[in-house]
């Protein structure tokens, strides 16, 4: 080979290289803590099968609010539908609209072998909570609000209050009644599936509401085409199932 084909074959080499350096994105993406069960797996698929890194921050949704508003980059967001209705967090993704990838109704469960409650019916649920001496929540969360409603519509606000132990995210909220700090856990179905607790079901039909995660590009993410590509991998096939795996439910 001559020395001028050698030197073709290396400028080929060094400009592959240079395009998959371009190519290669790093995401930064936002997201509910609610969601981090699946997000997490979803991730790293994406990232084998595109080659991109994702890092996630987690949050509720006041925190989302404010890393959406605050001026700190990001790319994604994957939160849940309140989020999005703030107009200053709504502003900071690009025009049109935010779909929905995944969601998830309420539900109660209690300690690994405790006495599962009846919350067959909205007065049996209702009678549940009043007799509980505790419950482990997250009352500043997109959950929070929705159970919030619940609680007024069941004429419970006030005694809910002063019963809820206040979690700092989904983790927590089974770690607290399984080491006996709360006697019930109330939250998203997807967060109470711990090998610690039993799920004693879902909220009645008459009163259920649904969490739901919308998805939106940052209107001034660095990688924007990258984004695109996690937004559309968040409806493909491996999603759905790692979505439907931790619980929730896809669109």
């Amino acid at each position: 080979m001559g020395k001028w084909s050698i030197n073709v074959l290396l400028g080929s080499l060094l400009a592959l290289g240079s395009v998959s350096v371009v190519q290669a994105a790093e995401l930064q993406v936002i997201a509910g803590g609610g969601i981090a069960g699946a997000l997490n797996e979803i991730a790293g698929l994406f990232e084998r099968a595109s080659g991109h890194k994702v890092v996630i921050r987690y949050g509720t949704a006041p925190e989302l609010i404010k890393m959406a508003t605050s001026g700190a980059p990001f790319d994604v967001g994957v939160v849940p539908q309140d989020v999005w209705k703030d107009s200053a967090a709504r502003a900071q993704v690009a025009p049109g609209p935010t779909p929905d990838v995944a969601r998830v109704g309420l539900g109660v469960a209690v300690r690994t072998g405790a006495p599962k409650p009846d919350i067959s019916t909205a007065e049996a649920l209702k009678q549940t909570l009043l007799k509980a001496q505790s419950i482990a929540s997250i009352p500043a969360s997109a959950t929070g609000a929705q159970l919030a409603g619940i609680y007024e519509r069941l004429g419970v606000s006030d005694e809910m209050k002063a019963k809820t132990k206040a979690q700092p995210a989904p983790k927590q909220i089974a770690e607290a009644v399984a080491n006996g700090e709360a006697e019930l856990a109330v939250f998203t179905l997807n967060v109470l599936i711990h090998p610690r607790l039993d799920v004693v079901g879902p909220f009645p039909a008459e009163v259920q509401r649904e969490v739901v995660y919308a998805v939106g590009v940052a209107a001034n993410s660095r990688e924007p085409e990258a984004a695109k590509a996690f937004v559309a991998y968040l409806t493909s096939p491996p999603a759905i199932a790692a979505i439907k795996a931790a619980g929730m439910n896809p669109g």
